[in-house]
């Protein structure tokens, strides 16, 4: 799955493990890691492990976001809970470097991944999150997601009880939420220093309310 500013490729344990590892000690505190069910690696080896089971699996497709200008690593994100025969997938263990974090690339990548999947043909694409995670709630307003509420003790992750919020697009509101990111992606919507001139939130709200 291809953009302007990233690319997303299936992840490939030979190709991408040193890419993966070395995106990972940007972020040396581990906070990236707060919310994901995995915790950081701690030698090449380790990741290496991961991305060879991870590589694997038929229940989850993961993929690593690409910056297109220097063709390095900055993001791994993954299709989870895949209901063919409902038409129903989600979208989960996002991980994005500091690097990509708030640019048009995260955005991108996102719209890509929804792109894909009602180009498919299914029906619905679920976004879920612990209820604590203020930043991915924004996030998922702010893509076009709506939310449809919380799940109480859903989950235990790290020893500690989680909530977890629920938000979905449906194949009734994609044409109004993918024309919002169009229009946001586009080159004449940001200025000479790369700064958005309409924001993606603004776009995608009333996509949303109307439906």
């Amino acid at each position: 799955m291809a953009g302007r500013t990233c690319r997303l490729e299936p992840l490939d344990a030979s190709r991408h493990t040193d890419g993966l590892y070395a995106m990972y000690q940007l972020d040396p505190k581990g906070r990236n890691w707060t919310y994901l069910p995995e915790s950081p690696f701690q030698s090449p080896d380790e990741c290496r492990q991961w991305t060879q089971q991870a590589s694997q699996r038929q229940d989850i497709l993961y993929f690593v976001v690409i910056e297109s200008i220097s063709g390095d690593i900055v993001g791994s994100v993954a299709y989870m809970r895949i209901l063919e025969a409902h038409g129903s997938i989600e979208v989960g263990s996002v991980y994005f470097s500091d690097r990509l974090k708030k640019t048009r690339a995260a955005s991108e990548a996102m719209y890509l991944m929804m792109k894909n999947v009602f180009e498919l043909g299914y029906r619905r694409y679920e976004w879920k999150c612990d209820a604590l995670n203020a930043a991915s709630r924004a996030a998922a307003a702010r893509f076009g997601f709506t939310y449809e509420g919380t799940f109480r003790n859903a989950r235990v992750d790290k020893e500690r009880s989680r909530d977890t919020a629920w938000f979905s697009i449906t194949s009734h509101e994609w044409p109004a939420v993918s024309q919002a990111f169009q229009k946001w992606l586009a080159p004449e919507n940001f200025d000479v220093h790369g700064c958005q001139r309409v924001r993606l939130s603004v776009l995608t709200r009333p996509a949303v309310a109307e439906n």
